[in-house]
């Protein structure tokens, strides 16, 4: 029975401590947005904050922030006015709050013309009223570009690369044909910019089983974001199927057959060059012997005179 009594006491100076440690937050609603914002780069983004109920918030201060930022504020409203001084350098001329939404109790953060660095966590506070915080993520999406690299002699098909530069954060790349189905390619090749933005490449053999439309795709499912580009061949242009190395023979021996051309081309130009330098060497003798006479004759003629 003592130590159901003790419990209890223990129990209640306990309650005490904890009351007396926990913020006092009166007439202050804390609200978390459930679902990260997600916004791509260049979007134009709105924040949201509101106040319940909803009274006017014109001639109260509103303070929108970031915390891990020096200095933090990425929006002040006070007394009326926007206090732009007392904002990150970063975000000049990006932020606003709708004058007419302020009447209403809305204080939501417009912001433009977003940029992978404005990722991360915005506090929106109005003192004694309302604190509530907002996660932003921001990706970047480009289309990709697929290109015929080469042949594939052993599989007797092409050789296609797909490349798609300016993705944020690292998006993956699948290969599909006609049907919607994955084909097995390489390993997929990243590499990250001075910029933060990724490049992704991968390559795929298309053989003539596979189907005349193929499809490489890009997506990243943080930022819900997919580009895709296709590439529709006919079957003609597939080499010799199947075991297509007579491809590798045929473009050897065309390869040899213009090599061929080429000496051939070459002996004869060189033939051509040097029969006219001999030919035109006793023609440049002749000319000077007939100078010479020339002006000996000049010379005997003009003594005679004399």
């Amino acid at each position: 029975m003592g130590y159901a009594v003790n419990f209890h006491i223990v129990r209640s100076l306990l309650i005490v401590v904890i009351h007396h440690l926990t913020p006092s937050f009166e007439g202050q609603s804390q609200v978390v947005s459930p679902q990260p914002i997600v916004a791509t780069v260049g979007d134009d983004i709105i924040l949201p904050c509101q106040l319940e109920p909803a009274v006017d918030a014109t001639d109260m201060t509103v303070e929108w922030a970031r915390p891990k930022l020096d200095p933090r504020f990425v929006y002040v409203w006070r007394d009326g006015v926007e206090l732009a001084s007392q904002k990150h350098p970063s975000y000049k001329g990006r932020t606003s709050v709708s004058m007419s939404k302020l009447k209403r109790g809305d204080i939501s953060l417009t912001l433009s013309k977003v940029k992978l660095s404005d990722e991360g966590k915005y506090r929106c506070f109005v003192p004694t009223l309302h604190e509530s915080s907002a996660e932003l993520v921001v990706g970047a999406a480009a289309s990709p570009i697929i290109s015929l690299t080469g042949i594939d002699g052993d599989k007797g098909g092409v050789v296609l690369q797909c490349e798609s530069k300016g993705w944020y954060p690292e998006p993956e790349l699948l290969w599909l044909d006609a049907e919607g189905k994955i084909l097995s390619a390489g390993p997929t090749e990243t590499v990250r910019g001075p910029d933060d933005l990724y490049t992704v490449s991968s390559r795929v053999t298309v053989e003539k089983r596979h189907s005349n439309n193929i499809t490489c795709r890009v997506q990243q499912r943080n930022i819900n974001q997919t580009r895709e580009t296709q590439i529709r061949f006919s079957a003609d242009f597939f080499p010799l199927l199947p075991g297509s190395s007579g491809c590798v023979k045929i473009f050897v021996i065309i390869l040899f057959i213009l090599i061929l051309c080429g000496l051939a081309v070459g002996v004869w130009w060189k033939w051509k060059k040097s029969n006219a330098e001999q030919t035109a060497e006793p023609e440049s003798l002749m000319e000077r012997d007939n100078k010479r006479r020339s002006v000996q004759a000049r010379k005997q003629a003009k003594r005679q005179n004399v």
